[in-house]
């Protein structure tokens, strides 16, 4: 089953990581929420009202958020601010390390963390955290490319959706 997936990672130092990971979603004919760095610039500009209106738009329609993250990624207010949307929003959600994944010039760098803080409260009124709710995978070491598919299906059916 296509989904409609959104893309949370951040944009200043992790751009061409990402766009390796969306391009390879891209050629096997899907599509998922994603915005290049000049529009999220254009969109950042317009100040905070602006920035949360178009993280609701961007994830409407879509069954499951995927966190890259590099090595600044859970220091992001903007990325924390999307999952927990993705959170309340009740989409499946996972993680990918981008650190392996060589920029444009054959860089890579440390490895980030996937723990973001409290996301949510489940139905129980516990705190809910990424890094123990969701799994996280790792683009390189477990390939990624053939595997995107399965881990986005994967977080959809844990979500129910």
């Amino acid at each position: 089953m296509a989904r409609r997936v959104f893309f949370s990672f951040h944009y200043e130092k992790d751009g061409q990581r990402a766009s390796i990971v969306r391009n390879s979603w891209v050629t096997k004919g899907e599509d998922g929420g994603f915005i290049d760095a000049a529009a999220w610039e254009e969109v950042k500009n317009k100040g905070d009202a602006t920035v949360k209106k178009w993280i609701d738009d961007q994830l409407t329609g879509t069954s499951v958020t995927v966190v890259l993250i590099g090595s600044e990624t859970s220091s992001r207010p903007w990325v924390l601010h999307e999952i927990k949307r993705s959170f309340e929003r009740g989409n499946g959600m996972l993680g990918i390390y981008l650190h392996n994944v060589k920029d444009f010039a054959g860089h890579t760098c440390t490895a980030g963390s996937n723990t973001f803080g409290e996301i949510g409260k489940d139905s129980n009124g516990q705190s809910v955290y990424f890094s123990i709710k969701y799994t996280t995978y790792d683009w390189v070491l477990q390939d990624g490319y053939n595997n995107l598919g399965k881990w986005v299906e994967d977080a959809a059916k844990q979500a129910g959706r």
